[in-house]
């Protein structure tokens, strides 16, 4: 499954359905920028384009961690999700924490692997 295709997954779309796509690969690959800020992934960045295979495999050679590269997956959902289509109420004090708590450990695990080289 391609990065686009798991993360309309996970945002609720039917994957057979593109009308949404640009926003979608738009927020995505704004959310690889900000973790290539943070230090997690490939040190030149990494995106995606319409029509493109990428995977997450192809995203993960950035990443040495998996326990990492699985905490990258929820807050790329959490952080486009609050971007294309964000929720209310109580459910969106719920993503803003989440969102706060990953980039906390993105960036303590980034500091980590730096402090070691």
């Amino acid at each position: 499954m391609t990065i686009l295709e798991d993360v309309k997954k996970m945002i609720g779309p039917s994957e057979i359905y593109d009308h949404f796509e640009t926003d979608l690969i738009i927020h995505i690959n704004s959310v690889f920028n900000i973790l290539q800020q943070m230090g997690v992934g490939p040190e030149k960045g990494f995106s995606i384009a319409a029509g493109d295979d990428k995977t997450w495999d192809d995203y993960i050679s950035g990443i040495e961690d998996d326990n990492i590269f699985q905490m990258v997956k929820s807050y790329m959902y959490l952080k486009v999700r609050m971007q294309f289509d964000p929720p209310t109420g109580s459910v969106l004090t719920c993503f803003q924490e989440q969102i706060k708590e990953y980039e906390w450990r993105l960036n303590a695990a980034s500091e980590t692997k730096w402090s070691k080289t």
